[in-house]
């Protein structure tokens, strides 16, 4: 995937302003998908020239003029197109993960401290999901088919912060026992 589908996915919903689509794109896809809102202007006018967005630019007075992009009939059908070819797992690129790999270069209690600060920060993604799920997703069995699909990625954001905070705490628990052993 790239940062072209994850905005025009953006887009269905409703046409955006470069910045109401920054703060749109880290309340959803970007979860899931990270980008600064330098790439995602960067992004829009590649879009926009290859005529998947079109922009409207909305005069207001006393201030800057807004520009609002919508996705176009062509870019519905590239999404389209993208979406009947299959999707291959991501790369794992996970730094603590080569730290601990390594780790036997450095005292156990620097990555006892790493660990920690991942596990705190998986916790917080956790709760932050959950807080998502609790507002827009109470009744599962009443949504419809487009709310069911967006929690299902949730879901899947839930497994993976959660599967993360196991694995930290069995890390953990192997990091402190090496720690007590002096090794």
């Amino acid at each position: 995937m790239g940062l072209s589908q994850a905005i025009l996915t953006c887009l269905i919903d409703a046409p955006h302003s470069g910045y109401d689509l920054s703060k749109v794109f880290s309340e959803s896809v970007g979860y899931f998908w990270q980008a600064s809102q330098q790439q995602i202007y960067r992004e829009l006018g590649k879009l926009e020239s290859t005529g998947l967005i079109v922009s409207e630019v909305i005069p207001r007075e006393g201030r800057l003029d807004k520009k609002v992009y919508s996705i176009t009939e062509q870019g519905k059908q590239h999404l389209i197109e993208w979406m009947h070819k299959p999707s291959e797992p991501d790369v794992v690129r996970e730094d603590l993960l080569v730290k601990i790999f390594s780790g036997g270069l450095v005292p156990v209690n620097l990555l006892i401290e790493d660990v920690i600060r991942h596990r705190r920060i998986h916790l917080e993604k956790l709760l932050t999901y959950g807080e998502i799920q609790n507002g827009k997703c109470p009744y599962p069995k009443e949504l419809n088919k487009d709310e069911k699909l967006k929690n299902l990625v949730l879901k899947a954001g839930i497994k993976y912060e959660q599967a993360w905070i196991e694995w930290c705490d069995d890390a953990l628990e192997v990091l402190k026992n090496l720690s007590e052993a002096g090794r």
